[in-house]
């Protein structure tokens, strides 16, 4: 049985989660709470870098996100989420680093203005969204009229960067600029996966009361 260890609301973890639902894997989930159970001695032993996700299977720990998503295409293949043809390959490798690379820092200033972390100036939050841009018009470019990243299938491409989709909206990202990429968040949102994953108003609220009173008390 896999074992993953994972918070719901991180995007690292939920890459990882919709993969295992996409891949009907049976798992075992171990949900932490990142206050503390990071640091607990028994999860050190699994990751000492205090990092989620964390995979356990037969006997062997996998960290870091990427490294779970290709050992699960390795291990399981079935419901395979992998591009085939040279060009669909090298799509999807642009597109998770793309995301990794350029979009996660790029709306940093944006997903502290949304979850009430702390102050971003104008400029700050105009330059976040002018790079933001930048990635959106790539994916519109690479999906072009497809269904998905790659053509017809499902892969990757669409889990990493479909886990930060949903919110391009509520960044202040308007989605009507990039047509192409509203039908395929609309299209992902349909899927179980990604219903059972989507964080609710009611996670993202509890989420911004606990970081506000940290940030409180670590401003004391």
């Amino acid at each position: 049985m896999l074992t993953f260890y994972h918070t719901p609301l991180s995007i690292n973890s939920r890459r990882v989660w919709v993969a295992l639902l996409e891949k009907a894997l049976p798992f075992e989930a171990t949900v932490l709470d990142l206050g503390g159970d990071q640091f607990k001695p028994e999860f050190l032993g699994l990751n000492p870098f205090h990092h989620i996700p964390v995979l356990v299977d037969d006997g062997l720990t996998v960290i870091e996100s990427f490294a779970i998503l290709d050992y699960l295409e390795a291990k399981y293949p079935t419901h395979s989420l992998l591009a085939t043809t040279p060009k669909a390959v090298a799509t999807q490798r642009m597109v998770q680093m793309v995301t990794v690379n350029e979009l996660v820092p790029a709306i940093n200033p944006l997903t502290k203005k949304m979850m009430g972390f702390g102050q971003e100036t104008e400029e700050a939050i105009a330059q976040a969204k002018q790079k933001a841009a930048v990635v959106l018009k790539f994916y519109a470019d690479k999906l072009a009229d497809q269904p998905f990243f790659c053509g017809e299938q499902l892969t990757l491409a669409d889990v990493v960067a479909g886990t930060f989709a949903p919110w391009f909206e509520q960044l202040g990202l308007p989605m009507a600029d990039y047509p192409t990429l509203q039908a395929w968040t609309q299209r992902l949102m349909e899927r179980p996966a990604w219903q059972t994953t989507q964080p609710t108003a009611q996670d993202l609220a509890a989420l911004r009361d606990r970081m506000q009173q940290r940030m409180a008390a670590q401003g004391q």
